[in-house]
């Protein structure tokens, strides 16, 4: 089961004089992740190092620690504790004592995991986007059934012979859905998952 974030989240920590503090949050593309970055970087910090991961995209950046020291860390952080369409900023301030290598990588990627398992997070669940139309005597129950199946109507459109409704559904529920309109509409319910 894959999870995102229901809120921002901010955990800190001082490891050996450095002060680290990590910034979680949901985002649904990379735009929205670059303006959380941008909101939460400290410029007077000495690195703000950060990694997103939204579906197959990710990026991450170590902002002048030695590569693959502080924003790979932190992807790793996300993808070790399943979750997707997050974004996660590691802002350092330098206190004087050097963390080496190894020290760097547990220090950006163990903060960036304990800010992510102190936030409240919520189940990703695939949606399908499904198109149905049916007559009017059928609309309240063909409601019922949808609702009691987790879908969401996006459109209703009335026309003479009923209504054409457009939704979302749990990709899971799709099959037992599409049987149970067949069911309350007697086979006539035009059926089809646009996506």
């Amino acid at each position: 089961m894959t999870h995102t974030l229901t809120a921002p989240c901010t955990y800190q920590e001082e490891i050996k004089k450095s002060r680290f503090v990590a910034h979680a949050a949901p985002v649904s593309g990379v735009d929205e992740a670059m303006r959380f970055f941008a909101q939460h970087s400290d410029p007077e910090a000495t690195h703000n190092c950060w990694a997103y991961r939204i579906g197959q995209e990710y990026r991450f950046n170590d902002d002048g620690e030695p590569g693959g020291t502080a924003g790979r860390p932190i992807l790793q952080a996300i993808e070790g504790q399943d979750m997707d369409r997050v974004a996660v900023l590691v802002v350092r301030w330098y206190g004087g004592i050097k963390l080496g290598a190894g020290g760097l990588v547990r220090a950006y990627g163990g903060c960036a995991a304990n800010c992510l398992r102190l936030a409240q997070r919520t189940e990703i669940v695939d949606l399908a986007t499904v198109a149905c139309a049916c007559g009017f005597g059928e609309l309240a129950l063909l409601k019922s059934r949808l609702a009691q199946a987790g879908a969401a109507i996006l459109k209703e459109d009335f026309n003479e012979e009923g209504v054409a409704l457009r939704f979302t559904v749990p990709r899971a529920a799709v099959a037992d859905l599409e049987v149970t309109v067949a069911n309350i509409t007697r086979g006539r319910a035009a059926w089809e998952v646009e996506s």
